[in-house]
């Protein structure tokens, strides 16, 4: 009797550990809100082999897109590394279709709009009108990217192919030039991030640290435009942290899935150590 509650208690352990982990995912739903936020003009769901083949397509597959982490240090300019030296986040050679033409599947945005680009988990990011229909080339488009041509060498890893070998797509890459990078990278860094996006906009890691990985949104699943602009609260969606890049340096191992099993392990292995006490003292 004692083996059998151990092994329900480490499957229910396993069962909840696996649904936090949120899955690649193949579709976008876009859709258009009312000036109060909740009433739908339009709306459509489009699949990645939709939009490969009907909608322009970002990337070659070969080129690499970065974005940057913050810098770690005391002096405040420091932090926005205006040489773009250092925690680049490789994004790999992504391919994917922009915001913006997703939009416009439900009408577009107009200006005084913003747009949300959400994950499946919940977590979120806005932008204004400006940012998607006109970007500057040091900020370059922004792209839901559903294709993967080559991992990173180093950092996350982000899988290859589309999903759900490409495990952490669709993502949300900023697809900048090569302009500002003396390496000749496509990076957009932190101090692009300050000369494109507005005040309010601009990602601060911890609130302190000016990061453009936060924008690397994983696991997209919804694009939606707010007439007007965005008015909810940011905790009207919870923000996990699964679909949000790791920001710090230098980055963590990627969790393998094999890794889920181990607490499962562990229970059986206990429940068999009780089962042998029990055996020793019968």
């Amino acid at each position: 009797m004692g083996l059998f509650p151990c092994i329900i208690a480490a499957i229910l352990l396993f069962g909840l550990i696996h649904v936090t982990c949120a899955a690649p995912t193949t579709e976008v739903r876009a859709a258009k809100y009312a000036a109060d936020g909740t009433t739908v003009l339009n709306e459509t769901k489009v699949s990645y082999q939709w939009m490969e083949a009907n909608l322009q397509v970002y990337g070659d597959g070969l080129t690499h897109y970065f974005h940057q982490g913050p810098v770690f240090v005391s002096d405040k300019e420091g932090q926005w590394d205006v040489n773009e030296t250092t925690n680049f986040k490789d994004m790999g050679a992504v391919r994917g279709t922009s915001v913006r033409d997703l939009c416009d599947l439900v009408g577009g945005m107009n200006p005084g709009d913003e747009v949300m680009v959400k994950a499946s988990d919940g977590y979120h990011v806005e932008f204004p009108y400006e940012n998607i229909y006109h970007p500057l080339p040091r900020q370059g488009s922004v792209v839901v990217c559903w294709f993967n041509g080559e991992e990173t060498a180093v950092g996350e890893r982000q899988g290859t192919g589309y999903p759900p070998s490409y495990h952490v797509g669709m993502r949300l890459v900023f697809f900048a030039d090569n302009s500002t990078n003396h390496e000749g990278k496509n990076v957009f860094g932190n101090t692009d991030m300050r000369e494109t996006m507005p005040p309010d906009s601009v990602h601060l890691f911890d609130n302190l640290y000016p990061s453009t990985s936060g924008y690397t949104v994983k696991w997209v699943d919804e694009v939606r435009i707010y007439s007007g602009g965005y008015h909810g609260s940011s905790e009207l969606l919870p923000k996990s942290y699964e679909s949000k890049m790791d920001e710090t340096y230098p980055p963590p191992p990627t969790r393998s899935p094999l890794l889920l099993g181990i607490p499962l392990v562990v229970c059986l292995a206990c429940a068999l150590m009780l089962v042998k006490r029990k055996d020793r003292e019968s």
